[in-house]
C-alpha cells in the first residue's frame, strides 16, 4: 500500500439498532458516507473548498457488503482509500471495522460538480487524489452473485 487509509471513527448509536438487536442497514450507509467526507477533506475537497467553488462531490454508484452483524455499544472505525481517480471521478473503497473484524464494505464512485454540472478536479485536487491512490482489492468491482445452495 502506497498511501496510509483515511480513518473514521465514531460509535453506534442507540437509534441505528433494528428489531434484530443489531446496525440497521441505513446506517452503515450513513458512517460510510462520514468517511467519504473525511476523504474528500484529505484530497482538498473539504468545507472550505466546497463554499468557496460551489464545488463537491456527488455519489453516482455505491455497493455495500454487510458481512458481520454489528451489535448496540460498538465503537465503529472505517478504513477508507482512493483506489481510483480520473479527472472527473474519484473511486472510494471503505472497510468498517469492530473490535478487529471486518464488518462492512463499501465502494463508491464520485463525481466532481461545480455548481450542477460535471467539471474536472482542480489540478491540487487531481494531484492529491492520485498520490493517494492504492490497488484496488481484489472485492472491488464486484456484483451480486447467488451464494451456493447448502
Amino acid at each position: 500500500m502506497t498511501a496510509a487509509p483515511v480513518l473514521w471513527r465514531e460509535p453506534v448509536q442507540h437509534a441505528w439498532i433494528d428489531y434484530n438487536g443489531h446496525l440497521s442497514e441505513p446506517y452503515y450507509v450513513l458512517v460510510f458516507g462520514h468517511a467519504t467526507d473525511a476523504v474528500m477533506e484529505a484530497v482538498g475537497l473539504g468545507p472550505d473548498y466546497r463554499a468557496a467553488h460551489d464545488a463537491s462531490l456527488y455519489t453516482v454508484e455505491a455497493h455495500v457488503r454487510y458481512l458481520a452483524e454489528v451489535s448496540a455499544g460498538s465503537e465503529l472505525e472505517v478504513r477508507s482509500s482512493v483506489i481510483g481517480a480520473t479527472g472527473k471521478l474519484l473511486w472510494i473503497w471503505h472497510e468498517m471495522w469492530v473490535d478487529g473484524r471486518l464488518r462492512a464494505t463499501e465502494e463508491v464512485l464520485g463525481v466532481h460538480v461545480v455548481g450542477s454540472r460535471a467539471a474536472p478536479f482542480p489540478d491540487d485536487v487531481a494531484a492529491r487524489a492520485r498520490a493517494a491512490c492504492v490497488e484496488p482489492p481484489e472485492e472491488a468491482s464486484g456484483r451480486i452473485r447467488p451464494l451456493p445452495s447448502a
